[in-house]
């Protein structure tokens, strides 16, 4: 990867729209490849150790899982899923953290300026300074990412390492990865990967093998191989992900209503002051009424 001098393509509760202007780079994308990940979790303290993030108590509930969810602590979290199939037990093991979605419902949630902004090559990112820790962002994410910082009052989740990406290196997760299942590049480098990886799986038996990149967020920056793709709830991921309807809804209707309401309130008080005049004091009872512009 070369350097890069990022611009944000989209901003949060931005007054005129979201789009900033052209994209002038190309989209990055991470390839995991579930069916080599071997669980050795050490993207999860490569993360941890190049986000400068906090250690977060854990207990032992009878699962090789580091915690239950993701935390504003914790942003990269390997799943452990055991299930039933074909007689017998398999072990499924996913890389969970931000899905950087093309169509990023965190963004179309967020009330506030600017706290979550998507750049020219489609990462995806929490802006802690204009952050106000309202919670929306986690619900307008239909994979349960965003995290709330008890500490800092802001909301937290994977960046993709854009300071890493920035200066042309790739993502912490990626270069500690011993097996090579995590992949870094453009999307359609890292689409083209998993598709030949896809079909050399249906070669060797996983005939429901797929390429997950959901378009209901419009894809994802980070694609994934599920050797059983008919069944992505068995990994923890939504079948067929979108941004929720309500969200829609208050970014496409209910917003833009409310900023015409305030402008026509604005433009009523200014007419009523010019065709009525200034408001003139009443006069107290048994007072005589006060001269004209007293």
């Amino acid at each position: 990867m070369t350097t890069q001098n990022l611009e944000i393509r989209r901003s949060s509760a931005s007054l005129w729209g979201e789009k900033t202007g052209m994209r002038h780079l190309p989209v990055v994308s991470k390839f995991i490849d579930t069916t080599t990940c071997i669980g050795c979790k050490a993207c999860e303290v490569a993360c941890q150790e190049w986000n400068d993030l906090e250690a977060v108590p854990t207990r032992q509930t009878g699962n090789y899982q580091t915690m239950p969810e993701l935390d504003a602590e914790f942003w990269n979290l390997i799943r452990f899923n055991e299930r039933d199939f074909d007689g017998g037990v398999v072990w499924l093991m996913r890389k969970d953290q931000c899905m950087h979605c093309e169509d990023p419902g965190c963004l179309a949630a967020c009330p506030a300026p600017g706290a979550i902004v998507q750049y020219e090559n489609g990462i995806v990112d929490v802006n802690p300074e204009a952050c106000i820790g309202c919670g929306f962002c986690a619900t307008g994410c239909p994979f349960n990412v965003p995290k709330f910082h008890a500490k800092t009052g802001k909301m937290a989740k994977c960046t993709l390492c854009v300071d890493r990406v920035t200066s042309g290196l790739e993502p912490a997760c990626i270069k500690a990865c011993p097996t090579g299942c995590l992949q870094f590049g453009t999307k359609d480098d890292m689409v083209a990967l998993g598709h030949a990886r896809v079909e050399q799986l249906k070669g060797n038996g996983f005939a429901n093998a797929v390429l997950y990149d959901p378009p209901g967020v419009g894809g994802t920056g980070v694609v994934t191989v599920l050797g059983h793709g008919d069944h992505p709830e068995w990994y923890g991921l939504p079948a067929d992900p979108h941004v929720p309807v309500g969200v829609r809804f208050w970014k496409s209707v209910l917003r833009p209503l409310g900023v015409v309401a305030m402008i026509g309130a604005v433009l009523g008080a200014i007419g009523h002051f010019m065709y009525q005049g200034p408001k003139e004091p009443r006069a107290r009872d048994g007072e005589p009424p006060p001269p004209p512009g007293a």
